[in-house]
C-alpha cells in the first residue's frame, strides 16, 4: 500500500471523527523536532481490542491508553470549551518528548501511568519549560496525592480532570 493510499485512509477516519491527529510542534530554538503526528482512535477500548492489547497497570500498554484516555478527556474538553484550541506534541530528535501541548505553549503536560513519580519522568517537561516559554507545567499520573517537584505541578489524573473542567488552567 502506498503512503498516499495510507494518509487517505487517516483523512476518512479524522474527517468522520473516529480518529484523532495531534500534530507535533515544530517551533523550537537550537533543537531538532521529530515533525511526524500522533495518531488516537476516537475511544481507549476500541484501540486496545484492534491492538490486541491487554492493558494491565503496571505494562507499557496501559501507559498507551491511559495517555490516550487523558487525550480523549482533553478532546471532550476542547469539544466544549473550547473548540479552537491547538493540541500538539513535543518531541526532539534526542528522544525527549512531552505528550500534549495545550495553545500556544498555555500548559505542558506529560501523562505517566506510573503510581511513584520520579524526578527522570520529568526531564521533558524541564527541557521544554526551559526552552520554551511554557505557562504551566503539569505532569498526570496514577499517584494519589498531588506535588510539586521542581516547578511542575503532579498531580493524580482525577484531580486534573476536575482542574481541567473547573478552569484551573488558562486555555
Amino acid at each position: 500500500m502506498n503512503v498516499k493510499t495510507v494518509h487517505a485512509y487517516f483523512e476518512i477516519l479524522d474527517d468522520t471523527l473516529l480518529g484523532y491527529r495531534v500534530p507535533a510542534w515544530k517551533k523550537s530554538a537550537g533543537r531538532r523536532m521529530i515533525e511526524t503526528e500522533k495518531f488516537y482512535l476516537f475511544d481507549v477500548g476500541v484501540t486496545n481490542y484492534l491492538s490486541r492489547r491487554r492493558p494491565a497497570p503496571g505494562t507499557p500498554e496501559f501507559g498507551l491508553s491511559f495517555e490516550q484516555y487523558i487525550l480523549m478527556e482533553l478532546k471532550t474538553w476542547q469539544a466544549y470549551r473550547n473548540p479552537e484550541l491547538e493540541i500538539r506534541h513535543w518531541r526532539s530528535a534526542s528522544g525527549l518528548e512531552v505528550d500534549f501541548i495545550l495553545g500556544d505553549m498555555r500548559l505542558a503536560l506529560e501523562v505517566k501511568s506510573s503510581s511513584r513519580i520520579s524526578y527522570q519522568h520529568l526531564k521533558g517537561l524541564r527541557i521544554i519549560r526551559d526552552e520554551c516559554a511554557v505557562k504551566k507545567t503539569v505532569l498526570v499520573s496514577t499517584e494519589t496525592l498531588p506535588r510539586t517537584v521542581d516547578g511542575i505541578e503532579i498531580l493524580p489524573w482525577r484531580i486534573f480532570i476536575d482542574n481541567l473542567w473547573a478552569g484551573a488552567y488558562e486555555l
